[in-house]
């Protein structure tokens, strides 16, 4: 297989949560706010945003929402954000405010870009010494984080990442083959999937979460089987609370005729 410096550090990726007590250096902020600035955006939009948390108190309450305590004690948290407030407002203000602007086909670019921006911006901190991990946990209750975060009309919170100088060892996470995730020209299905997987489960197993790591993880199969199985009540509540944020989340869009 093909190798170079980049590619190694990102088959080398590990998820960090816990760091020294060391702030990032201010150059280190802007170089990373520049990848964010220069990532790739669905037709030129540049649909996405990103909030530098650094208020202890909205740190501890993303942490609440998160039912992680290392949340508030990170150096770094950004969350990033599907945003179609800004394009909205730019079309108001040149007097040509659009039915269009929150419908479902700009709310899936926004999420794609928040998505793109969040990976770009780990790739980048990771060559710099640093490490991170990736939030979906903030998701856990929308109300309350778009209230945190005092997010407008026309915006959703798509993840979270936290970053800074580890301050532990965690083991790489072992991966599935990608023969299960790779197809040519259409999906295939590979099924059955449990005796293909069983060198896969019983790998797993011998992997320590440094978030109980006092114990083995679950294998593969009975992950699936544990969080499929679970409704999360309030995670059902992203659609009602990208509704509330004003995105036209329904199939036919908004009637032409109404102005937004």
């Amino acid at each position: 297989m093909y190798i170079n410096p980049l590619i190694d550090q990102m088959l080398n990726h590990r998820s960090y949560r816990e760091f020294k007590d060391l702030a990032v250096e201010e150059e280190k902020i802007q170089a990373l706010l520049e990848v964010a600035r220069h990532t790739a955006t669905s037709v030129g939009l540049q649909w996405a945003s990103l909030i530098r948390v650094k208020d202890p108190e909205k740190k501890r309450a993303l942490a609440y929402i998160g039912h992680q305590d290392y949340i508030a004690r990170a150096p770094e948290v950004w969350v990033f954000v599907a945003d179609g407030y800004r394009n909205a407002k730019i079309a108001e203000e040149k007097g040509a405010p659009s039915p269009y602007a929150w419908d479902v086909n700009f709310f899936a670019q926004a999420l794609t870009d928040a998505a793109l921006m969040a990976q770009n911006v780990m790739v980048a901190l990771e060559s710099m010494d640093l490490g991170g991990v990736f939030l979906g946990s903030i998701l856990n209750d929308p109300d309350r984080l778009v209230e945190v975060l005092d997010l407008p009309q026309g915006t959703f919170p798509v993840l979270g990442m936290l970053f800074g100088y580890p301050d532990q060892a965690p083991q790489k996470k072992p991966r599935m083959d990608m023969a299960f995730r790779t197809f040519v020209d259409g999906y295939e299905d590979r099924s059955p999937y449990l005796k293909a997987l069983a060198d896969y489960d019983e790998e797993m197993q011998t992997y320590y979460d440094l978030r109980d790591a006092n114990r083995r993880v679950d294998c593969f199969s009975d992950q699936v089987v544990k969080k499929i199985g679970t409704m999360n009540l309030k995670r059902n509540r992203l659609t009602k609370v990208a509704k509330d944020q004003g995105f036209h989340l329904y199939e036919e869009g908004p009637d032409p005729s109404v102005k937004a």
